[in-house]
């Protein structure tokens, strides 16, 4: 085969994986937990093992789905990390935008955090196995960002590796907790959880160059 009709083909399959992908997002936010790989072969217009095709099986299609909405997720905090006003502003625009995020979609958010609401017994399937690495790819990335933008010292890379695991714990438990209570309004969580974090952080310095934290 040709380079050129390789590229075509590769094309062609990722255009269609995107389209599964679209398929099983709506039966998730339908269906949440209970989301079926009969009923998202169903929605594609396809049967099952065309699906397990592209995807294995439904941890497979798990992961994907898993890496579309975090790849999204993370797009949005840094996002938000940049926003104008002065640290205080951008931490909080961060906690909103992770609660609008998972408040906006519960369905998807308990598909890919709560194991015990999803079924097992589709291939052994447990959502449990991967909702750790979601947690624990987020906890880096902030980490990341935050070794960029602060200086924190000679201990400043494995400090923000540190702050980052544990934003992201934070930012999941409270958030879980929230979501299924509503115990008060997003905004004042959103001001309790920054009270919280304003220790350390609001006396580092910002890196030279960098747009701070």
């Amino acid at each position: 085969m040709e380079t050129g009709q390789r590229t075509e083909q590769q094309a062609a399959t990722q255009r269609r994986r995107n389209e599964l992908l679209e398929a099983a997002e709506r039966v998730v936010l339908r269906d949440g937990p209970e989301a079926s790989m009969n009923a998202i072969a169903a929605e594609a217009g396809i049967t099952k093992p065309i699906l397990y095709r592209h995807f294995g099986d439904k941890s497979g299609l798990y992961r994907a789905l898993a890496k579309r909405h975090t790849d999204a997720l993370l797009a949005t905090l840094r996002t938000a990390l940049d926003s104008p006003g002065d640290r205080r502003d951008r931490v909080e625009a961060t906690l909103h935008a992770y609660l609008s995020a998972i408040e906006t979609r519960p369905q998807v958010y308990r598909f890919l955090m709560h194991p015990a609401e999803t079924p097992s017994d589709e291939r052994g399937f447990d959502v449990g196995r991967h909702s750790v690495p979601l947690l624990r790819r987020m906890g880096e990335d902030l980490g990341d960002v935050i070794a960029e933008r602060l200086d924190l010292g000679p201990d400043g890379p494995q400090l923000a590796r540190v702050w980052g695991h544990g934003i992201v714990g934070m930012m999941y438990a409270a958030g879980d907790w929230w979501l299924g209570e509503r115990p008060l309004p997003r905004d004042i969580l959103v001001r309790h959880l920054a009270d919280l974090l304003w220790g350390r952080l609001v006396e580092a310095g910002d890196r030279a160059g960098s747009p701070g934290l």
